[in-house]
């Protein structure tokens, strides 16, 4: 299991207080909470300590590199958040090759013995401005845009360029087609076509993300089970000898060195997918919600050590997830009652259901504390804020009731 502690980083201050201030990333992780309190700052954390961890696996680096010169700070920048940290930063992650452990200014890393089986992982961050790079015509051109979104461009171009023919979106049974000789996006509905560029904000939002998962993840099964070893000792030669040009060249800043890490890291060959995405509910109505929500579980469970972060304000969210937790736990009662399983099916699907042991649902507070859920017989407390504010509505609603009847 993946752990990650955070402490004093921007708006984390305490953390999480049980579990030794660990946070697990075991299958899916959901992080709930207001603005600025610390949400996306763990998922960039995350993002860049797993990336980290995958360099150091594939040799792109040594840990010596990485502990001097600042250079794990100028890590985070890529993320920017690399002026969240102090004196009195602390960040530890266990991961499955790698322990590092940033403190008082100082990172140490330390390999791992199990480390034989780590599974090579493509890491996708997935941000809440992406509906960005549908609204604007040529997104690449834009000058300082943050870095993750140029790396997720880069995806989704590649996911429109491996398309073939219409693809069914998650709202309403609308379609997304792609025209690669003049680069236009069309949405297609029952009786309509129009530029993606026109479209609702919540298809400029759900169409790159979409996309990107359905295509990281094909790219994934079509590799199989191979590893970084199966290319052959010349390839790897090459690749070695194109990373050392890459930090020979001390005219080129980090955020670009870590691009064309990334572009070369392509030629090895992906094990699974870390999926960490921001408010996948962003603009989407509470059905299409749950639609996206499903599609992400459904493509987290097509491959073995796939993991889904998710940050997201949405109420609609947590409870749909809930339901993807109960379906399964029925899936397996009637795994032998055909009848059974059709029902199931039709509120929530199979392929879409998650097992209660790999959900970790955390909650931050304004003072930068983090609260794991509890779950009450495998399901996911209705005491989150999220539903607090939900029982706030109808407690201030009958307020107004009774405060009408007192008018007559």
């Amino acid at each position: 299991m993946v752990k990650l502690k955070i402490k004093n980083v921007g708006p984390v201050k305490e953390g999480l207080r049980s579990d030794d201030g660990f946070m697990k990333f075991d299958g899916v992780t959901v992080f709930i909470g207001n603005q600025g309190s610390g949400k996306s700052t763990i998922a960039k954390i995350f993002s860049t300590m797993s990336w980290v961890e995958k360099a150091l696996v594939r040799g792109d680096f040594k840990g010596s590199y990485l502990t001097q010169y600042n250079r794990f700070k100028k890590q985070l920048a890529y993320q920017n958040i690399s002026n969240y940290l102090s004196d009195e930063s602390e960040i530890e992650y266990i991961g499955e090759a790698y322990h590092l452990k940033y403190t008082e200014g100082k990172l140490e890393i330390e390999q791992r013995e199990e480390n034989g089986d780590y599974k090579f992982p493509k890491i996708m961050y997935v941000p809440a401005e992406r509906n960005f790079v549908s609204s604007v015509d040529r997104p690449d051109l834009v000058k300082r845009l943050p870095s993750p979104l140029y790396t997720f461009l880069d995806e989704y171009e590649a996911a429109k360029q491996d398309l073939e023919g219409e693809v069914i979106l998650p709202v309403n049974e609308v379609k997304f087609e792609y025209r690669k000789q003049n680069k236009k996006s069309w949405i297609v509905g029952a009786d309509y076509k129009i530029e993606l560029l026109e479209a609702s904000s919540g298809f400029q939002s759900v169409v790159p993300l979409y996309l990107v998962t359905r295509h990281l993840t094909q790219v994934i099964n079509k590799n199989g089970n191979k590893t970084r070893r199966e290319i052959s000792v010349d390839e790897e030669k090459k690749i070695r000898k194109e990373i050392d040009k890459i930090f020979a060249n001390e005219n080129i800043s980090d955020d670009v060195r870590r691009v064309l890490l990334e572009k070369l890291s392509a030629r090895f060959k992906y094990n699974c997918l870390i999926n960490i995405v921001e408010e996948p509910e962003q603009n989407l109505y509470p059905t299409s919600q749950k639609s996206i929500l499903f599609e992400l579980l459904k493509y987290k469970n097509e491959v073995p050590n796939n993991k889904l972060i998710l940050t997201t304000h949405s109420p609609y969210i947590i409870n749909y997830l809930t339901l993807a937790i109960k379906a399964d736990a029925v899936k397996k009662k009637g795994e032998n009652n055909p009848n059974l399983l059709h029902k199931t099916a039709s509120i929530v699907p199979l392929d879409s259901t998650v097992d209660t042991s790999l959900v970790a649902l955390y909650q931050l507070d304004d003072a930068g504390n983090i609260t794991e859920l509890e779950k009450y017989k495998g399901l996911p407390s209705d005491e989150n804020y999220l539903n607090e504010f939900l029982a706030d509505f109808n407690k201030s609603f009958i307020e107004l009731l009774e405060t009408e009847s007192q008018c007559r």
